[in-house]
């Protein structure tokens, strides 16, 4: 391996850091959030807004933060998005109020914008050659379910011994690391004559697809992913570092899929793959919504990241090995606004579903002689079961009711991603490998 190679390999492993300290941060919150309720008590709304802010600030903030980067320097811009970063962690572990989270979480995506694309395009721009660009960015992917994997462990830890806002701080070593690394190991690049937006990149049917390929599939997953570490705290009674530990296998599922893709992908096409891993998507869900349990769930979760992983691997390396190398910046951000927005609606989208008819349940099948306002605090807030005896078993009746209701759901969503999959990557065999990753 000559200079040249050890560099891109080094420069590679600093870019890297910051997408598993993305990845890390989005377990460890869905971990604490039956804690993070106890303490600060927020409203079912206010609680979306904690989870969602974050995405949806990142997803309408990720094509500036392409344009930005391309214009400016995508390593400068990189760097403000990890300071930034560090001081919103600070902020969202010690807040004192739902407000005060909500804003910390709005900085943490806002920095998030400038972080992914920032990636995504010093890696297009340090891998000219199309084969070890596709590994980098098969890596890439793989760091994030590495991160999905290792978040929900250590959350589970720091749960077990600390209060919620330390989970917020796990990725702050991590952050240092990359602030110093960075400027040293990774080179500035950058389009000064770059345009807003180039629409010439729409003109490419692959490209036009890949964003909505990524907003369907991401949708459908992510929605039980984040309802699975309630359902198993909440309703199935199991400590938060057991917890941690079971969420691991959905990760792993994830983390297997996104390595067999891109043998599969060279052997039966992107739409195939995609497809098919949407149908055994659909069997996961099919188990989660008709047989709820602790084992159920999470054998239901782990089948349907494992179908759902060739939609992250494809869809990402579409959407940015359609551009050209000076447009990688917004051809990242636009392909990440759909992940991100994807992500957003799964929780928005499954987290008002669930709320509703656990609101319903709840009120309809309180026992009699719960004082009303008992029984509307409890309906108006996912863990408020677990503090009034009498309401327990409702709460967690309606909680699985609602996990079942966004199971189907998501199922179809996953069907809708089949579709749009073999009819819009329906192209000859010579385009398909062009978008293939390279294992």
């Amino acid at each position: 391996m000559n200079r040249g190679e050890a560099g891109q390999r080094t420069g590679l492993a600093f870019l890297l850091l910051p997408t598993l300290l993305l990845a890390v941060d989005l377990g460890v919150l869905w971990m604490a959030v039956p804690q993070l309720s106890a303490d600060l008590g927020p409203t079912s709304t206010e609680l979306l807004w904690i989870n969602d802010s974050y995405g949806f600030a990142m997803a309408c903030l990720l094509v500036l933060g392409g344009n930005i980067g391309d214009r400016f320097g995508r390593r400068r811009l990189l760097m403000i998005g990890l300071a930034v970063f560090t001081a919103a962690s600070l902020l969202a572990a010690y807040a004192w109020s739902p407000a005060v989270l909500i804003v910390a979480r709005v900085m943490l995506g806002t920095s998030s914008a400038a972080i992914i694309p920032s990636t995504l395009a010093l890696i297009s721009g340090m891998f000219p050659d199309t084969r070890r660009r596709a590994r980098a960015i098969a890596l890439w992917v793989t760091t994030l379910s590495t991160g999905i994997a290792l978040g929900p462990v250590l959350s589970g830890v720091l749960l077990a011994h600390f209060w919620w806002g330390s989970v917020f701080l796990v990725g702050v070593p991590v952050l240092v690391v990359a602030l110093i690394g960075c400027p040293a190991t990774v080179p500035e690049l950058a389009d000064p004559d770059a345009t807003p937006l180039d629409l010439g990149l729409f003109r490419d049917r692959t490209f036009v697809a890949a964003p909505l390929l990524l907003f369907t599939g991401l949708a459908a997953m992510n929605g039980v992913e984040y309802l699975m570490p309630q359902y198993l705290q909440l309703v199935g009674g199991v400590a938060s570092l057991e917890a941690g530990l079971l969420m691991v296998l959905p990760a792993v599922g994830l983390a297997l899929g996104s390595q067999l893709t891109p043998l599969l992908a060279r052997r039966a096409g992107p739409a195939r793959v995609i497809a098919a891993g949407a149908v055994v998507a659909i069997a996961g869900f099919a188990l989660i919504a008709t047989s709820p349990g602790v084992a159920t769930v999470t054998a239901g979760t782990t089948v349907m990241m494992l179908g759902l992983a060739p939609i992250t691997v494809l869809g990402t390396n579409i959407a940015v090995s359609a551009a050209a190398p000076e447009k990688a910046g917004q051809a990242s951000a636009i392909g990440q606004t759909s992940y991100e927005l994807g992500l957003a609606f799964g929780i928005a989208a499954t987290g008002s579903l669930v709320s509703a008819v656990y609101r319903d349940h709840v009120r309809t099948s309180a026992p009699e002689g719960v004082p009303s306002d008992v029984v509307a605090e409890v309906a108006g807030n996912l863990g408020g079961g677990a503090a009034v005896p009498a309401l327990a078993d409702v709460a967690r009746a309606g909680f699985t009711s609602g996990l079942q209701v966004a199971a189907i759901v998501s199922g179809c969503l996953a069907g809708l991603l089949a579709v749009f999959a073999l009819v819009l990557l329906k192209r000859s065999r010579t385009e398909q490998r062009e978008a293939e990753p390279v294992g």
